[in-house]
């Protein structure tokens, strides 16, 4: 049996240039169906030039790096203008790059670059608001109540005695009210930070500027987009008082009582969204949808609607054989009978990482391991959280340096999401780790991340890098991966275990003891199974 951790063959990199180069990916137009993509979180991926924040040139510096790991595209989250408010997710300027991260002549080369390594480029697109420093919402503080200019974003007339009241009950998904007066008395609609003014998509202006947003990136040769909040921009007629909730936050159970998301309207929106992409074949959005009910988030995956939808049940589950079998189980309801495959998520910027979710130090990163055989396996598109591959942990940052606006807002009682989002450590012994060129990152790295970097486990043929990258690898090249469906297998009380139409199958140990190996050949294990056995929280890959 071929024990954890042994190299495959690495056929499909070849040398070209003195530059290792990956054989370029799928060319179908669906090649977004079983896609593996990367997040890179630009401020913590890689530093350029030395100011401890993540860049542009940082990001095409290590393009090779992404190439041998295997994955097959990137979302990179936004590097437009944007005061910071919320790390970029407040947009000034959607059609332009940040000077902290680059220009649009280093966006160009990293695209050209990133194409030439067989890699697809998607990029975060941010409808649902703009920053409060967007040329149109300093025209529409500038302008009178009623005009065109405020029109394309919601300000309303307060409640109660002199309008001194919030035009409705709505709170902030950041904490506090969804509203923020304006000197002549009127309120605007924010249901994040007052810094990031909701625009109104019943407005033909807005819809039709998202679409020259579109076409400018789609120009210039982007694969795709990540649409953010992308249950949102449709809000009710007369904007009514919601139900009371007891969690108000983007990632709560957004129940058919609360107005601000999964409106009815926004599908003529990501009808809009579709037809663009159709004048660009290849292109493709996922959707940030964050919804319970499966009926409700598949009329997102309807077949002129989005290409995928990000489906978090497999993120939220506990690390319990019953809630992972029930989250794969909805997962694939929700894609039944729509034209999508299901896509699978352990991580993101804005939730605790899984290695500390399921318990942190060795026993996080024990079944974190498994946990990266499980989503592999799976059927459909995956995205894996930069730092994933390293077994990345949350950091427990002192108060002094938290950014996210959550902290603030919440009166200083909510840490926000900072850590699950300090930089990559790529070499090294002592921060920042080859991050950056400088010690003191903008969010600072811990002492002891030696043996976590990129450099030291690409040495070791039993870290969870060299497990994501044989994992990677087997995943392309292996014909048992074939078909979208899958077949739930009898497996020891405490196990799950599935096999996919080409045969692959998959069996994942929570039953606290080792178990027998099935019949098969091995492919791949995130633990040593040479005696015969699967360790407990550990994952395998069989065929017949």
């Amino acid at each position: 049996m071929q024990p954890a951790g042994t190299p495959l063959d690495p056929h499909h990199f070849h040398a070209r240039g003195g530059t290792l180069q990956r054989a370029a990916g799928s060319t179908s137009p669906d090649w977004w169906r079983d896609a593996v993509f990367y997040q890179i979180y630009v401020r913590s991926f890689a530093d350029g030039n030395g100011d401890g924040v993540g860049d542009l040139p940082g990001i095409r510096s290590r393009l090779p790096y992404l190439a041998e790991l295997g994955v097959d595209a990137l979302w990179i989250t936004p590097f437009y203008p944007s005061p910071m408010a919320d790390h970029g997710y407040d947009v000034a300027d959607p059609r332009d790059v940040e000077p902290v991260f680059g220009d649009l002549a280093e966006f160009d080369a990293l695209l050209a670059e990133a194409h030439a390594l067989g890699l697809r480029v998607t990029i975060d697109l941010v409808p649902n608001h703009s920053s409060d420093q967007h040329e149109w919402f300093q025209a529409a503080l500038a302008a009178a109540p009623g005009s065109p200019e405020r029109a394309r974003y919601l300000f309303r007339d307060g409640r109660g005695p002199d309008g001194a009241e919030p035009p409705n009950n709505w709170p902030s998904v950041f904490g506090g009210p969804a509203w923020t007066r304006v000197p002549d008395g009127q309120w605007y609609l924010h249901i994040f930070a007052p810094e990031q003014p909701d625009l109104n998509f019943a407005n033909p202006e807005v819809i039709a500027d998202l679409e020259e947003t579109m076409r400018f990136w789609l120009d210039r040769g982007v694969d795709g987009f990540r649409i953010d909040v992308a249950h949102g921009m449709a809000k009710p007629e007369g904007l009514p008082d919601m139900v009371p909730l007891e969690d108000t936050g983007l990632l709560a159970d957004h129940a058919p009582g609360d107005h601000r998301f999964d409106q009815d309207g926004v599908h003529a929106v990501h009808r809009r969204i579709r037809a663009v992409l159709d004048e660009y074949p290849g292109t493709m959005a996922v959707g940030e949808i964050w919804l319970q009910d499966d009926d409700r988030l598949a009329q997102y995956i309807r077949e002129d609607e989005l290409q995928l939808a990000f489906n978090f049940k497999l993120l939220t589950a506990e690390w319990d054989v019953d809630a992972l079998r029930l989250a794969i189980t909805h997962s694939l309801e929700t894609v039944a009978g729509t034209p999508a495959p299901a896509c699978w998520v352990l991580s993101n910027h804005d939730r605790p990482r899984h290695v500390t979710r399921y318990g942190g130090g060795a026993v996080g990163l024990r079944r974190a391991r498994a946990a990266a055989l499980l989503q592999l396996a799976l059927p459909g598109a995956a995205y894996v959280y930069n730092g994933d591959e390293l077994g990345m942990p949350d950091v427990d940052l002192p108060e002094e340096v938290l950014q996210d606006p959550i902290w603030e807002r919440s009166g200083r009682t909510e840490r926000g999401r900072d850590a699950c989002r300090v930089p990559v450590p790529w070499s090294g012994t002592e921060p920042s780790y080859g991050f950056s060129s400088r010690p003191d990152t903008w969010l600072p790295m811990p002492e002891g991340w030696a043996a976590l970097t990129v450099a030291a486990q690409l040495g070791d043929p039993s870290s969870i890098q060299s497990l994501y990258r044989n994992a990677l690898a087997t995943r392309r090249a292996s014909a048992a991966f074939a078909g979208e469906e899958l077949e739930w297998l009898p497996a020891p009380d405490g196990c799950l275990a599935f096999r996919r139409p080409g045969g692959l199958v998959c069996l994942l140990n929570l039953s606290g003891a080792a178990v027998p190996l099935p019949e098969g050949r091995v492919l791949l294990a995130s633990a040593d199974v040479g005696d015969g056995t699967l360790a407990d929280d550990a994952a395998v890959w069989l065929t017949a």
